[in-house]
């Protein structure tokens, strides 16, 4: 088990680990971080540390993503997973652990824009080596110019500026549905509310990323 978590945890509230709930939903079997999560709360030690290993990555970007700030990922994402050790004997598998997961991250993001009066932009880049979703759209098969790369950093900024003007939770699902690839119903779970709720959160962030971008953006 990682020391620093079992450091971080003690004398918090933690209470002895019940055995897997034997009538977990099926598609849970499916799901390896819902296993690995109930063989740590049946008190397998190392179940928690594969946990870790298998979503710092993901995490990482998310936290960055909302953030915008790197100097800050490192400290969100350590708590992201302390949560999860200390929380351990509540957990019960009614939606993908990954779902429970960036629920955490993205409440503990926006706790700290909130205490810094949100000083940081909401960034749309990944924070590590992969492509980040913009790239993705906007696939570069041709080589620009700098001067066209310039045009590109300066969108990309006012896409970023007009996502950060965003109700907190439109920034979210915008963030999970655009750049995350998640779906309305796992949004939906993230948020704590329906997936047409979701769908109506989207709609209204794209109207108001059309109004602010509309002068940015060629027609299609």
């Amino acid at each position: 088990m990682n020391e620093d978590f079992a450091i971080a945890a003690k004398g918090k509230d933690n209470p002895p680990r019940p055995l897997p709930d034997q009538a977990s939903p099926s598609w849970a079997a499916q799901d390896p971080d819902v296993q690995l999560m109930l063989r740590f709360q049946a008190g397998d030690e190392k179940a928690f540390d594969e946990l870790v290993e298998r979503n710092t990555g993901k995490i990482h970007a998310l936290v960055f993503r909302f953030l915008g700030d790197p100097s800050h990922v490192e400290d969100v994402a350590q708590e992201v997973f302390l949560r999860v050790y200390r929380t351990a004997a509540r957990y019960t598998p009614t939606a993908k652990f990954s779902t429970w997961l960036y629920r955490i991250a993205a409440n503990l993001s926006f706790n700290v824009l909130r205490s810094r009066g949100k000083s940081h932009m909401v960034s749309l880049d990944a924070g590590g080596d992969d492509d980040d979703g913009y790239h993705r759209d906007v696939p570069d098969d041709s080589h620009p110019s700098p001067s066209e790369n310039l045009s590109r950093q300066e969108l990309r900024q006012k896409i970023a500026d007009a996502v950060n003007q965003l109700p907190e939770n439109q920034q979210i699902a915008i963030v999970l549905n655009k750049y995350e690839n998640k779906s309305y119903e796992e949004i939906a779970a993230v948020l704590g509310c329906t997936s047409m709720a979701v769908k109506s959160l989207l709609s209204r962030a794209r109207s108001n990323l059309s109004e602010s971008l509309g002068r940015y953006l060629k027609p299609e």
